[in-house]
């Protein structure tokens, strides 16, 4: 892995550790902008953050969502310019804003415990590359051993706090 997938990843894991400290779900985002280099040079962390469907209750805060939400509302060429990292494969909604604000690079850290929208990614031509992070996949697999209430299906699916 390139400095550029290190930096935004380790930014991602460490969002997903603190979902887990939280008592959430431990999967963690990062937008980072880099221009039309894949370097560090012009690297920017937009926004990073994690999974808060536990902690605030909410259908709809996944990491990459929270995420989009952090780095606030930008100019459409920015989202062409950066890479979107996620702990984990990203689900369907999370796959749709992806494809929405045409970022044209996602970096996942596991896709063992899920399988989300990688092949629709890739037929709208967006790179997907899956690090295969052990960090990010004990992580998880923790979790839907410790929390079998939510389990792996209900990962994206259930709400579980009501």
């Amino acid at each position: 892995m390139d400095d550029l997938d290190k930096l935004g990843l380790a930014t991602a894991s460490a969002k997903a550790r603190k979902s887990y400290r939280e008592g959430g779900i431990p999967i963690g985002a990062a937008l980072v902008y880099h221009g039309s280099s894949l370097d560090l040079s012009n690297a920017v962390v937009l926004g990073c953050s994690h999974n808060q469907r536990i902690q605030k209750s909410s259908p709809t805060l996944h990491a990459e969502i929270a995420t989009l939400e952090d780095a606030g509302r930008l100019k459409a060429d920015v989202y062409t310019k950066c890479t979107m990292y996620t702990t984990l494969s990203p689900c369907s909604m999370c796959t749709g804003a992806i494809l929405l604000y045409k970022i044209p690079r996602v970096v996942i850290g596991e896709n063992k415990n899920f399988v989300g929208g990688e092949k629709l990614l890739k037929e709208h031509g967006v790179e997907v590359k899956v690090a295969g992070d052990t960090e990010c996949e004990e992580l998880m697999a923790r979790f839907i051993k410790e929390k079998p209430e939510v389990g792996k299906v209900h990962l994206y699916s259930t709400n579980y706090a009501r």
